[in-house]
């Protein structure tokens, strides 16, 4: 018996893949297994290789794994692209039509053709032939195919019971298909039992929206752009049940303006894209910092830049996020690592929009943003809703003529801050320099006061857990560096690295800016070398360490770009190298 195993399905795209994953891995998840899932997609509405790789554990996983147990293929070209994966007695069960074969390079695994097609129209249709695929995993882990019955039912019990019974007949077949042909081998793949809690599945996109939705947003303005749009899709579908309502836009740009104006009026709102929309948002964020209106912007990074890859893992767009603005605001970006971040951050993100009055950049990758993941129950306990210095009251009565002064300076740099329409609440709106009434001004007295009273704010920004660490004490061999998707990997590097001997630490990284030196320093300092683990070309992570936390000389990069996420295996190797290359044993 196994305490995990890898498997992965793969075909072209619009055969089923996808769902293919989702029955399997969600009956799983049922049983009680922590599953880490990642889909590899062409950036095209059909056609083309798409793989979908879950790892199964009874323990928790936040990684794609090393290797694959399993691989389950519709077609040739995905055995061809995903055998060097297998593991030494790996198997590979693909559809007999096409007449599967190994490349004479893989001699350590096993493959067994079953007839998903011919059993599937046998059946009543060849589209059923993902189900019969379901069923042969099922056999080879030693899972029941009762345990789908309840997914089955759910997704297609509107089309009636008799759907409902061919495809569980499907699943029935292939598990007894692969049963015959594997006979006593099938032992060398059973997982042990899981625990049998009760946990989501879900991706970070839908945590995010959920925690939108927990965190009082009303209104979504958006332009559909992978990986976001699920964010976008999710509130579709729950906002109005709350009040609220989502507008495609036709384009970046009227989505940010539009969700400034809804805060600019009281509603919590938020917008979400990735890198090529938030290039077209730059301006806009600009206006919102200007006239310290609150906003929330998701950025779900991709491969870039222009259109780049928009379907693979990238965690590029950091110093745009931070810099990209044409001259100086406040802004606050932050990184969650894991679903439940995501959720949790989200909230926190409408609050700090709200106390600060500035935009406010959640930052993902694509492997958070549509990695689908095992999460423990939610603690809605926990969501609070923190408006800052809006002025819910009676405003004094003002003197005639005057203006109330929204842009007060104050001491903390966040000044008074109204709704439209609040009696004594008058006062301009403009992307131009202005005085404490909003009034257009190119004083060098009041420009002095208004820039350094908004630049105030990110000096009093709070945020709970700036930075996740994972150490026994400060001082270590290494200390791995990371932010949003890296952790899981970097969590499994660590894990290897001290069976070898190595003291190693891990700060993770939730607050990208302003940058929590402060925090991160002395495990810095205690350091023999800084290892940063981040998927861009020019290592933008550890170039915002090295202009907030010096130490040059102890900051080494691991970098990846190629589209692919990191395995835990690469960031071991990497950086075991450093350390035996800088002159350790």
């Amino acid at each position: 018996m196994v305490q995990q195993l890898s498997w992965k399905v793969g075909g072209q795209q619009g055969e089923g893949i996808e769902s293919t994953g989702e029955i399997f891995s969600t009956a799983l998840n049922r049983l009680g297994y922590y599953l880490y899932g990642y889909r590899h997609f062409s950036s095209r509405i059909k056609g083309g290789h798409t793989n979908n790789k879950i790892r199964v554990s009874t323990t928790q996983v936040r990684s794609v794994s090393d290797d694959l147990d399993i691989l389950v293929a519709f077609d040739q070209e995905t055995i061809d692209v995903n055998v060097h994966e297998l593991r030494v007695g790996g198997v590979v069960i693909a559809d007999a039509k096409f007449n599967p074969s190994l490349p004479e390079t893989c001699t350590t695994a096993t493959l067994y053709a079953v007839p998903f097609t011919e059993i599937a129209t046998e059946l009543g249709t060849s589209l059923m032939k993902n189900m019969v695929a379901v069923g042969a995993s099922s056999a080879v882990l030693h899972i029941g195919t009762e345990v789908f019955e309840e997914v089955v039912l759910e997704i297609f019990g509107k089309k009636g019971q008799k759907v409902v019974q061919k495809n569980m007949e499907a699943i029935k077949k292939g598990a007894d298909y692969i049963r015959e042909q594997l006979g006593e081998q099938l032992e060398t793949m059973k997982l042990d039992p899981a625990d049998g809690k009760k946990r989501m599945f879900m991706i970070g996109n839908d945590a995010i929206a959920l925690g939108a939705l927990a965190g009082g947003a009303r209104f979504m303005p958006a332009y559909p752009i992978t990986p976001a749009s699920e964010i976008m899709e999710y509130l579709i579908k729950k906002l109005p049940q709350f009040g609220g309502t989502v507008i495609q836009t036709e384009d970046e740009i009227a989505a940010c303006t539009m969700a400034i104006g809804a805060n600019y009026a009281g509603v919590r709102a938020l917008t979400a894209s990735a890198g090529p929309g938030l290039s077209l948002m730059m301006e806009s964020i600009g206006l919102a910092g200007i006239t310290e209106q609150p906003v929330v912007i998701i950025d779900t990074q991709r491969g870039g830049p222009s259109t780049g890859l928009p379907t693979k893992q990238e965690q590029s767009d950091l110093m745009a996020m931070i810099y990209g603005t044409h001259g100086e605001i406040p802004k606050i970006v932050m990184a969650p690592s894991t679903v439940e971040e995501a959720f949790y951050d989200t909230i926190e993100a409408f609050n700090l929009a709200e106390e600060y009055q500035c935009p406010v950049i959640m930052l993902t990758d694509l492997q958070l943003s549509l990695g689908k993941q095992s999460v423990e129950p939610l603690d809605y306990n926990r969501v609070e809703i923190r408006r800052g210095k809006l002025q819910q009251g009676e405003l004094e009565e003002l003197e005639e003529k005057q203006y109330y002064k929204r842009y007060r300076v104050t001491e903390d740099g966040v000044s008074p801050r109204v709704i439209p329409g609040m009696k004594h609440g008058i006062h301009h709106v403009t992307g131009v320099e202005h005085d404490e009434t909003g009034k257009p001004s190119e004083s060098p007295v009041n420009r002095d006061d208004q820039m350094n009273k908004r630049l105030r704010k990110t000096k009093g920004i709070r945020f709970n857990t700036p930075i996740h660490v994972h150490s026994h004490e400060k001082e270590s061999d290494i200390l791995f560096v990371g932010f949003n998707s890296t952790r899981g990997v970097i969590e499994e590097a660590m894990e290897r690295l001290e069976q070898d001997g190595i003291k190693v630490n891990h700060a993770h990284i939730r607050l990208i800016h302003p940058f929590p030196a402060d925090e991160l320093l002395p495990y810095v300092q205690g350091a023999k070398k800084v290892v940063v683990v981040e998927n861009n070309a020019t290592g933008q992570l550890a170039n915002i360490l090295k202009m907030n936390i010096a130490s040059h000389d102890k900051i080494q990069s691991v970098l990846k770009y190629d589209g692919n996420p990191f395995l835990p295996q690469e960031v071991y190797a990497k950086s075991k190298e450093m350390f035996v290359l800088n002159g350790n044993v």
